[in-house]
């Protein structure tokens, strides 16, 4: 496992890979499943919660006035919307445990099917 500041997907589907049991290529479908009905829900306006976790919505950015760097021109950003993640309760606690407790385990929260709402 990466012990940089960084985990990447590939080092995910391995992770993946190592836990269940499956083979990598597998774990990469389901990775990609994952993230593909992520963005999927998004992209439909939807809200995502993965109860323990986090929940994913978008963010709408108004439009504004923004400046060229390059030449300091005012140029118009036009309106947007943007990702935006909420880290759940228990994610939280899990991160800001004591650094001598024992490592995070999956909350039971997480391990039922049906925690992906609007998924």
């Amino acid at each position: 496992m990466n012990t940089g500041g960084s985990m990447t997907k590939a080092e995910l589907v391995e992770e993946v890979s190592r836990v269940s049991d499956l083979t990598k290529k597998h774990s990469e479908v389901i990775v990609d499943t994952v993230f593909k009905s992520i963005i999927d829900a998004l992209h439909r306006g939807e809200k995502i919660e993965l109860r323990g976790f986090g929940s994913f919505r978008l963010r709408r950015r108004e439009p504004r006035k923004g400046r060229n760097p390059k030449t300091g021109d005012k140029v118009d950003v036009p309106p947007k919307k943007v990702p935006y993640f909420k880290p759940g309760k228990e994610l939280k606690e899990l991160i800001n445990r004591e650094t001598d407790a024992p490592a995070p385990t999956v909350p039971p929260a997480l391990t039922g099917s049906s925690d992906l709402a609007g998924v």
